[in-house]
């Protein structure tokens, strides 16, 4: 086992790797993010001149618009996780349980925060993360749950600078780092070794990104090994690991007492992981994580590999140039049109009562009149009012439109997409043009789902070490309803109505949904949400019934259940016991006449097949008796025939001759 001064010099070696791959992007995200949402558009030294100046510098910022665009669409179309079965340990009905409680443990720990804020980062500066955790259910228990949650700033975050997948289900090591001040580290760890931060351990670190000032960086360090594990399979079938076997006792004496044996055993290479918390001079602790991935899920923007070098870029990044056209253009036009004088009349000296200050103030201050001195014989004594010169002007603004199209088609995001009206008329014209805009920056919100995926993955790893005991969790349906599920141990089965089910002899069905048994894959689908299906379910019916009237009765019961009323459930309820048999399922949907002959046919079924299997029953009786008969008589025959060729003991006498 590794010291504490080897996992600190492992780390700061780690740690330099990954600060110097990461630091190109990092350096071009915080440009993007500080251009698009703190407006910080113009160059330092181009500003500081102009307010020397006096000139203004405009920023028209539409970058926002376009993030959001995106942001929003992705808000709309929330990818949910399908857990799946694997193997045949595996069930569908536990699956069911799996996707419950994912559910329970998105809403719980408010996940849709996290990957929305995951994907507004990725969209902004190019890249997001998520993280994966687990915590106690609540302060009177320990029971613990798993949570989800958000990294508001992402640059806390440094990766694994040799992954490769796109969603780093690769990563072997990882940093999630924090700046304290000394009485806060004091505070938060007050056991830790109280060392002089005068002293050459914590001066050497000085200038460095561990230590600044009166501020100590504080860093969780994520470490993934891998190591062999034997596995056995038994001759039973079962397979399982050899370093296990201890927590399986009945196996154990199976295998000693010779009533199983090893019939094959291989090595597997499997991964551990490790969370160190450290600062650049001390391990604060050190605790095994129970799953096989780093539980930090990255999400990318538009990823580019240029000689195996990773860059993420935002979606404004190749924008920013013609946005800082607009800006200028903008600018300068106001400037035209601001500061150039009102329309004066000019007359000649004394036609109007007046300050000799106008004329050297006549580009600053917009006068009513100038005046000046005639010249004797000279024409002109009529005042006379100048026409308004607009030429500049016009020419700013049309290189303003020039770049603000230049803004359009770099992004891919147009006027339809932005909800500007188009020439289109046709609803289906709208959309196909809005379409074109969610295709050009749909691999922001595939990358999302990918992450949302490796996010399932990375929990459903963990749902058997966290929920392994027997215990009774709130699942949650699709719909949003909850109910609460016994795990992990015997449970009565209950039918549609909500009561338990009984076998033949009337004993309650029991079954046990295993979270640790079996292997469990998912998928990630896109698409609205439950609400929002509901909603356009509810229209849907809606337009339907007023185009076909008659349908009113019959689905008006499905129509209320999909409206957002108070009580609707009831309304639904009521008009569901109106509906006429045929539409509740009765008989098949047949009328009331003919599901009267059916039920007479079905009970004349019933009736002749327990006949048939009666009389089957008795043709077996007499089968056997004949059976029985034959064998007998075959019997008796052998004896007979036995005792006919039986010879006799003693051979018979001579017979006497004739004299």
């Amino acid at each position: 086992m590794a010291n504490d001064s080897d996992i600190i010099a492992d780390a700061k070696e780690a740690f330099r790797l990954a600060e110097d791959a990461e630091s190109e992007n990092r350096e071009c995200a915080l440009d993007d993010l500080r251009f698009a949402r703190l407006g910080e558009q113009w160059p330092a030294e181009v500003e500081k001149q102009r307010e020397r100046d006096g000139r203004p510098c405009l920023v028209i910022n539409r970058m926002p618009a376009f993030i959001r665009q995106v942001v929003n669409d992705a808000r709309q179309n929330k990818p949910s996780i399908k857990v799946h079965p694997v193997d045949s340990k595996a069930d569908p009905e536990t699956a069911e349980i799996y996707n419950g409680l994912i559910r329970n443990i998105e809403y719980t720990s408010n996940a849709d925060v996290a990957y929305d804020t995951a994907t507004e980062c990725a969209v902004g500066m190019g890249f997001g993360y998520i993280r994966v955790d687990f915590d106690y259910a609540r302060e009177d228990t320990f029971d613990q749950d798993i949570v989800i949650k958000r990294v508001s700033n992402p640059f806390s975050v440094y990766g694994d600078p040799m992954s490769q997948e796109a969603d780093s289900s690769d990563w072997d090591t990882s940093f999630v780092v924090d700046t304290l001040a000394k009485k806060d580290f004091e505070r938060q760890y007050p056991k830790a070794e109280m060392v002089d931060w005068g002293s050459s351990a914590w001066t050497e670190l000085a200038g460095t990104s561990w230590y600044e000032g009166e501020r100590v960086m504080l860093a969780q360090w994520w470490v993934r090994e891998a190591y062999d594990k034997k596995v056995l399979m038994l001759s039973d079938g079962t397979v399982i690991a050899e370093d296990a076997l201890a927590e399986h006792p009945e196996l154990l004496v199976a295998l000693q007492i010779g009533g199983l044996q090893v019939m094959k055993e291989r090595t597997v290479a499997c991964k551990r992981v490790k969370r160190h918390v450290l600062t650049g001079n001390e391990v604060l602790s050190t605790e095994d994580w129970p799953g096989q991935y780093i539980p930090i899920i990255p999400v990318y923007g538009d990823e580019v590999d240029v000689e195996g070098k990773r860059h993420f870029r935002s979606l404004i990044r190749d924008a920013k140039d013609a946005q800082r056209q607009l800006n200028y253009w903008r600018t300068t036009s106001t400037e035209l049109v601001a500061l150039a004088p009102r329309v004066p009349f000019i007359g000649p000296k004394g036609a109007f009562a007046t300050d000799a200050n106008k004329w050297a103030t006549a580009n600053r201050i917009s006068h009513p009149y100038l005046e000046y001195d005639v010249v004797p014989g000279a024409t002109g004594a009529t005042p006379q009012r100048q026409p308004l010169d607009v030429g500049p002007a016009a020419g700013a603004l049309q290189e303003a439109l020039n770049a603000s199209d230049d803004m359009k088609s770099i992004i891919g995001l147009y006027d339809a997409s932005l909800g500007a009206r188009s020439n289109e008329t046709s609803g289906r014209a709208i959309m196909a043009r809005q379409r074109e805009g969610d295709v050009s920056t749909f691999h922001f919100l595939d990358n999302m789902a990918r992450a949302i995926r490796h996010t399932g993955r990375v929990v459903i790893d963990l749902i058997p070490h966290i929920y392994g005991g027997a215990r009774i969790l709130r699942v949650l349906g699709e719909d949003g309803k909850e109910r609460t599920t016994p795990v992990n141990q015997p449970a009565p089965v209950t039918g549609p109505d909500g009561q338990p089910e009984k076998d033949e002899q009337g004993n309650p069905l029991m079954r046990v949904y295993d979270l640790t048994a079996g292997k469990y894959d998912l998928t990630v689908s896109t698409g609205p949400s439950f609400t929002t299906r509901r909603e356009e379910a509810a229209a849907q019916m809606t337009e339907f019934i007023r185009a076909f009237p008659a349908a009113a009765p019959i689905i008006g019961d499905l129509l209320a259940k999909n409206l957002d009323w108070p009580d609707a459930d009831k309304v639904a309820e009521r008009l569901q016991a109106m509906l006429p048999p045929q539409a509740k399922g009765d008989a098949g949907g047949l009328p009331p006449e003919i599901a009267g002959i059916v039920q007479q046919v079905q009970q004349a079924m019933e009736k002749l097949t327990k006949e048939n299997e009666a009389l089957k029953a008795d043709r077996q009786v007499d089968m056997a008796k004949v059976s029985v008969d034959q064998f007998n008589a075959e019997t008796k025959r052998a004896q007979v025939i036995g005792q006919i060729m039986k010879p006799d003991p003693q051979p018979p006498a001579p017979r006497p001759q004739a004299a």
